[in-house]
């Protein structure tokens, strides 16, 4: 951190506790999918994620600045402008989530959904054969956004010289102020 950087609240604290509390349950859930023996604490964390999901669309309608959803809502034009301005080595900055950002909350989000859903139905044995594939692609597409999700805070950091783990933890990003000579 240097002297020309200025310490920002990004994320609240029902933000941060709810991203941290679904990676928790997500892996947990993804990890005793394939276990007889562990059905109970699957089913207990795919529970656990539904109701943290459900907190999280309420929370962003209801929720303050960066965690509302219409702060970050991304428009086919911003996610285009914004992966060109990746790809040309000058990216663009955003305070809270940036466009590419924007739309893996929102396909976590409906993964998640998808996922708490369909493994209710067929927990239930609701749906039968084809409950159970739908459940288990949506797992796979949520571990999917998962990957991408993490590769892009490692390249989203690196390019703008943040640290966003660090600021999901404590909830503050240290934005830099640019050298207009420079």
């Amino acid at each position: 951190m240097n002297a020309d950087s200025t310490p920002v609240r990004v994320w609240d604290l029902p933000t941060r506790i709810f991203h941290w509390s679904l990676a928790t349950s997500f892996v947990i859930a993804f990890a005793t999918a394939e276990s007889e023996k562990l059905r109970d604490i699957h089913v207990l964390a795919g529970y656990a994620m539904a109701g943290l999901i459900a907190f999280r669309i309420l929370w962003g309608f209801v929720g303050g600045g960066h965690a509302r959803f219409a702060d970050f809502l991304p428009t086919p034009t911003t996610v285009i402008d914004y992966l060109k301005s990746l790809l040309g080595g000058k990216p663009q900055h955003y305070v809270g989530h940036n466009p590419a950002g924007a739309v893996a909350v929102f396909l976590l989000l409906g993964f998640g959904i998808t996922a708490a859903a369909s493994g209710y139905a067929t927990y239930n044995e609701f749906g039968g054969d084809f409950m159970e594939e739908v459940h288990e692609a949506a797992a796979n597409g949520m571990m999917a956004m998962v990957g991408i999700h993490l590769a892009g805070v490692v390249v989203s950091s690196w390019l703008h010289g943040e640290n966003l783990v660090k600021a999901m933890i404590t909830g503050r990003k240290h934005i830099r102020h640019e050298n207009p000579a420079g």
